[in-house]
């Protein structure tokens, strides 16, 4: 879901580009290669590098079709006009987090980061009640601007085009991690020669500007 958005831009301009006709399917980290998992005939699947190995080692994607494709750090999203957090230091971003009635996390690499550092921090206990986790393809954005959670902790692309909502800022150094996201040719490809022409695409100078213009940096 984080690269939902450079991806319908990236393929939109690809499309124009080629005349090739690129489909979509924007889905959960999770979601996503369970379906691979289960034999379902995708020509590309782009996932978290370290969820891409896996498949990689388990056979699911042809070997060495693996290429870098962005990186996404994460941020903090509070409502529309509700009064900021500190977030210049760990120390305050933790504070932050103790203050807060309730905080939304994903079920991927940012909520399993968002987890490490309040364990990190030895907070898990004190907020385990008030932790909110959207469900699979739901934005954390989502939540924050239902007002169903105060704090939002997601990768910064995955905020910028839900309304209603601001972003905090990203989080401070000493507790921020940096997703890198990758795509690969699923072993079942129907179009492996399509799928690597796309890749090569997506991974190109080409495509940089836009990455950046959706929170995002080059892999």
């Amino acid at each position: 879901m984080a690269t939902r958005q450079i991806l319908a831009e990236l393929t939109g301009a690809y499309e124009k580009k080629t005349g090739h006709s690129v489909a979509i399917e924007s889905v959960g980290g999770v979601d996503a290669a369970k379906r691979v998992r289960a034999g379902e005939a995708f020509d590309i699947v782009v996932l978290a590098e370290d969820a891409l190995k896996q498949l990689e080692a388990d056979g699911f994607l042809k070997p060495g079709s693996r290429v870098g494709f962005a990186k996404s750090a994460m941020a903090v999203a509070i409502r529309a006009k509700a009064d900021r957090p500190d977030l210049r230091s760990e120390a305050s971003l933790k504070s932050a987090v103790l203050a807060a009635r309730s905080i939304g996390y994903s079920t991927g690499p940012s909520g399993d980061h968002l987890l490490s550092l309040l364990k990190k921090w030895n907070i898990d206990q004190a907020v385990a009640e008030r932790l909110v986790k959207a469900p699979p393809g739901i934005p954390v954005g989502t939540l924050v601007a239902r007002g169903e959670v105060e704090l939002g902790f997601q990768q910064l692309s995955e905020f910028l085009d839900v309304p209603d909502i601001e972003i905090a800022g990203p989080l401070p150094a000493g507790a921020q991690s940096v997703t890198t996201f990758a795509c690969a040719i699923c072993a079942k490809a129907t179009n492996e020669t399509g799928a690597r022409e796309l890749i090569t695409y997506l991974a190109s100078a080409e495509a940089e500007a836009p990455k950046r213009r959706q929170g995002m940096e080059p892999a």
